[in-house]
């Protein structure tokens, strides 16, 4: 027993041993892998930098900023007409120091705002590099979405608690035309307008729909709209004399409504059997234009004219080749006679007044659960609007804006979009629950300067369950 401990005392010794000798080999055998330090009084300090050959003659100076903590160089924007093949450098830097090359090129390419490159300044053996960025002097265009405020009532706990009538499928119908946000509920609330000065300030402040005269239907209310300051709601109908289909209207919202719209679906040959889970409502300046009421089956949309605001008649039943789905949108893009026609079930169709198909953008492009989708246009830029819905726990209320300036015409725009990235930007979630009456409406307004130019983009969405927000977005500004 004592002679079996003595060898295992012996072992561990000599274990330790050949480990610290293999250990010194180590290091020893791998000394001439590590480099060495340099030893020299070569500086390559670099107190100052500037462009001497900047603009169109190739005569203009201009200051650069050293962030020798980043190892960056920045400059003012330039002149786009600089050659920028060979652009000169005037360095002070300390004795004996200079720049690798006589001058750079800085390959700007179509489409390029700023390019940068890298530039040593060497003092054999020693060089320290840095980044070079040049900037272009050129015109910016659309918005700013890194500088967008954020009015949330939503679910997202980022902002404030859910607007209080987005509960149990109450309200399924809001709207937006930049000064005003439209609640239609059935929430004990009533339906109401809120101001988007006060929302700014995270208040509410309801300014009731004076609801006299409002009746009938399954649901009294359910949909609608405002435009230009005309506020309209229309009910939910069961396409009989006893649940016809009519639309309110307001321009006072303390005064007693309009109906201009009263009208016995089933009477219309073709028509669907239940019209009032979507409403789009498309009017230009003076109030003329279209209503749109896709039916709850997702297969037929109910169009109604509009002239001066309140005389609505002409209707006509647009056949869907697509099942779109229950809540459905109809928008209009700008002063065409281009209409994106989507749901939460189908991709978004270019489509005529009409309904007639010219393009369709491919199920994939973009979440096929998008829908009220809508073209904005803004300082130069042209975007595309969309919300989606929670129509399953793997799903969620997202409102997204994505870049579709590129192409002469809307068909142009969405081809060229689904050859891209298609990557949003903005993106904003509602955290809504799943829900399986998930209505969503969206909107947007431009605010001018005193000069008749766009200043400020306002977008908003809304969705059932889970709220709304407002987007407060300003243009792009050149900035050095």
């Amino acid at each position: 027993m004592k002679m079996k401990n003595k060898i295992l005392i012996k072992s561990n010794i000599t274990s330790k041993w050949l480990l610290w000798s293999a250990l010194i080999l180590m290091l020893t055998g791998c000394k001439d892998d590590f480099p060495e330090n340099v030893v020299s009084d070569k500086s390559t300090q670099l107190s100052s930098i500037r462009i001497t050959n900047a603009g169109a003659a190739g005569t203009e100076t201009v200051e650069g900023v050293i962030d020798e903590d980043r190892k960056t160089i920045s400059f003012p924007r330039i002149d786009p007409e600089t050659n920028f093949d060979q652009i000169r450098f005037e360095a002070v830097m300390s004795d004996g120091a200079k720049l690798d090359k006589e001058s750079y090129t800085f390959p700007f390419v179509d489409g390029d705002s700023e390019k940068t490159i890298v530039v040593k300044v060497t003092n054999s053996p020693r060089y320290k590099e840095y980044f070079v960025t040049l900037r272009l002097r050129i015109p910016v265009f659309g918005a700013d979405v890194a500088k967008r405020k954020t009015f949330d009532f939503t679910n997202n706990e980022l902002g404030n608690p859910i607007y209080e009538t987005f509960v149990s499928a109450l309200t399924r119908g809001s709207g937006f035309d930049g000064e005003h946000v439209l609640i239609v509920t059935r929430h004990a609330a009533g339906s109401h307008l809120l101001k988007v000065s006060d929302l700014r300030n995270g208040v509410a402040n309801k300014i009731p729909l004076n609801l006299t005269g409002v009746s009938q239907g399954t649901f009294a209310v359910s949909v609608g709209d405002i435009v230009n300051g005309h506020t309209y709601v229309a009910n939910l109908s069961g396409n009989t004399a006893a649940s016809p289909l009519k639309i309110y209207h307001w321009t006072d919202p303390s005064a007693a409504p309009d109906v201009i719209a009263n009208i016995n679906v089933g009477t219309i040959p073709g028509a669907g059997v239940r019209h009032g889970d979507n409403f789009t409502i498309n009017l230009d300046d003076s109030g003329n234009g279209y209503i749109f009421f896709g039916d709850n089956a997702g297969t037929k949309v109910l169009r109604l004219s509009v002239a001066n605001y309140t005389a609505v008649g002409d209707p006509l039943v647009i056949t869907s080749t697509v099942n779109v789905g229950s809540w459905s949108s109809f928008t209009r893009v700008g002063n065409t006679d281009n209409y994106l026609f989507t749901g939460h079930d189908a991709p978004i169709m270019v489509v005529n007044s009409a309904g007639a198909l010219t393009h369709t953008l491919g199920r994939t492009a973009i979440p096929i659960r998008s829908s009220a989708a809508r073209v904005i246009e803004f300082n130069g830029e042209r975007y595309l609007l969309t919300t989606t819905a929670a129509r399953t726990g793997s799903e969620g209320t997202v409102m997204y804006l994505y870049d579709i300036t590129r192409g002469a015409n809307i068909v142009d725009a969405l081809t060229a979009f689904e050859q891209s990235e298609r990557r949003p930007l903005l993106e904003y979630s509602f955290l809504g629950p799943a829900n399986t009456s998930p209505s969503t409406q969206t909107g947007w307004a431009v605010v001018k300067d005193d000069a008749g130019n766009d200043e400020t983009l306002l977008i908003y969405s809304g969705a059932s369950d889970a709220g709304f927000v407002v987007m407060e977005i300003p243009k792009k500004e050149l900035e050095d």
